[in-house]
């Protein structure tokens, strides 16, 4: 069959890769220790229930399920497998979930051996994930599983004419729990019927975000009483426009969370600043009151550090698409972005709202800028408009739990 000959295809590659790439290595470590680490930790009188995320973006998006689930019913146990390694090795000590370990690749045989040793009495997958073996066997074995904050297209694979095998998967679920009322129609013209609009997870898991932020000392004493600009998963292209504006701009102060924060990136960065500056890994009381941009060289601060700005842009809207946009407009700020949102629901949401405007040229950031610096009115309203779109989005897992028989 096509499909297992995908698999083991792409099995092959990543044995190849591995020598030569870090990736790949991570993933084949983590593969041949998955079943050994399960028998020594899978307990077994215990009932276990298995989530399954591509990456730190799915999990992220499932996290509130997990952990209302583990708050509720605290007599099941969690698995929480990852398929990439950016995913796993992030959250790989993730306490939210009793086991965490990657999910062996889609074979026959790795799938039977998988579910004779975790036997899980019900399975979540989050957003994208659509393994046919995984699937058809938990189905064979009357698991209960369930498709959470998936979205989809008319240019997906399950609705072309050739797309039969993928669309029989899609029977394999008990509930899929779908982002917007286009998923529904999709799926009925194909006759999946088993669902339910509930929205998406993330909406929860940025107000939960919002609610645990850190407070930074030395980002607050660095914004003082100006009007601070934030930057969050910034490029090159991103860069180029909002950093051009920000030298000639002295009235404003710069945040910038780039999204590669490797040593050859902030040294582009730097060489096109020309206002004072600092690392926020040198920054200490003294030289964070003397620099007027502030450069975030770590990770995991930008969800907390948008809390500090008034306008927020967020970066990868000249490449492959857009990151992150609710973890800015959470904080009730406007938010920036560049010409490639359109695969993102919650950022054409965000431009419909009026929270969100999207630039293509660095005169359309001017224009929109100036307006926002000389017109206060229109800054807090487009802010209000923003965070009200993510607060009046949220209860999607409060629904899906609502509709599960534990």
């Amino acid at each position: 069959m096509f499909y297992d000959l995908a698999i083991a295809i792409y099995d092959i590659l990543v044995h190849l890769a591995a020598p030569f790439s870090r990736k790949p290595r991570k993933m084949m470590k983590g593969h041949w220790v998955v079943y050994e680490l399960l028998r020594q930790q899978v307990e077994k009188d215990a009932r276990y229930i298995w989530f399954h995320a591509a990456s730190l973006g799915e999990f992220e998006q499932g996290r509130p399920l997990i952990e209302k689930i583990r708050a509720k019913y605290p007599e099941y146990k969690i698995l929480l497998t990852f398929f990439s390694p950016s995913g796993y090795e992030v959250r790989k000590n993730y306490r939210g979930a009793d086991i965490v370990c990657y999910l062996p690749f889609d074979k026959p045989r790795n799938v039977k051996k998988f579910l004779d040793i975790v036997n899980p009495c019900m399975a979540f997958f989050i957003k994208y994930e659509f393994w046919k073996n995984y699937l058809d066997e938990l189905h064979k074995r009357r698991i209960p599983v369930y498709s959470v904050s998936s979205i989809f297209r008319r240019d997906q694979i399950f609705f072309k004419w050739y797309g039969g095998t993928y669309r029989s998967v899609l029977k394999d679920f008990d509930h899929l729990f779908v982002q917007n009322e286009a998923s529904k129609r999709f799926l009925s013209k194909i006759g999946i019927t088993r669902v339910t609009v509930v929205g998406d997870t993330r909406f929860d898991r940025v107000l939960q975000i919002r609610e645990e932020a850190k407070d930074l000392p030395l980002v607050e004493k660095f914004k003082g009483d100006s009007l601070v600009f934030v930057a969050g998963s910034s490029w090159g292209p991103d860069e180029d426009l909002f950093l051009e504006y920000f030298n000639n701009h002295p009235e404003m102060k710069l945040i910038i969370a780039p999204h590669v924060i490797d040593e050859n990136h902030l040294v582009e960065i730097i060489s096109k600043l020309k206002r004072p500056y600092v690392r926020y890994t040198r920054a200490d009381e003294k030289n964070v009151l003397k620099a007027d941009c502030l450069i975030i060289d770590c990770f995991g601060l930008l969800s907390s550090i948008y809390r500090y700005g008034e306008i927020a842009y967020v970066g990868g809207g000249f490449g492959v698409g857009i990151h992150n946009t609710l973890e800015a407009a959470v904080y009730g700020i406007p938010v920036i972005f560049g010409p490639k949102y359109q695969k993102f629901m919650e950022a054409v949401q965000l431009l419909e709202s009026k929270g969100a405007y999207s630039i293509k040229d660095y005169e359309e950031l001017k224009t929109l800028l100036d307006k926002m610096l000389t017109d206060p009115a229109f800054l807090q309203e487009t802010g209000k408009n923003a965070g009200y779109y993510v607060t009046s989005n949220a209860g999607a897992t409060d629904k899906v739990l609502h509709m599960i028989n534990f």
